[in-house]
């Protein structure tokens, strides 16, 4: 992992063999951020995905392995507890233009990943709805 701040905003590459998660996270823990968007494109060769059925409050999570090109990545960093909390979504596609996606839970890159990162000044946390079965954001 490699990145720059530029004022508000940030700039992270990851290599092949770091998973995007993880790394939002330590970069999350690192820089203090306590709310923030991003968005990324790449390449990964791993790849958890999750579905909420809601009716059930259950994550139905898919491992996918293979060669896919990242079509869209975004999510927020807020925080749960004084911890990082990262959200996000991954849509992926294969060399036959299929595309698959969800809540991301785990990604794998194989090539590069470029995501960038806009820091929202303030704070916004994370509650526990049992209605819903997920952490929502809590103003």
């Amino acid at each position: 992992m490699d990145y720059r701040r530029f004022g508000d905003q940030i700039a992270l590459r990851l290599d092949p063999g770091e998973e995007i998660c993880t790394s939002l996270l330590t970069l999350a823990e690192k820089e203090n951020i306590a709310l923030a968007s991003f968005t990324g494109l790449g390449a990964v060769n791993e790849l958890t995905v999750g579905v909420l059925d809601l009716n059930e409050k259950k994550y139905y999570s898919t491992d996918f392995t293979g060669t896919f090109e990242i079509v869209n990545l975004v999510g927020n960093l807020t925080r749960q507890a004084g911890k990082p909390y990262l959200h996000a979504h991954i849509s992926v596609g294969d060399r036959s233009c299929n595309v698959v996606g969800g809540h991301l839970n785990r990604a794998v890159i194989s090539a590069t990943a470029e995501i960038f990162l806009t820091l929202i000044p303030g704070e916004v946390g994370r509650r526990f709805s049992a209605d819903r079965g997920i952490n929502t954001l809590d103003f």
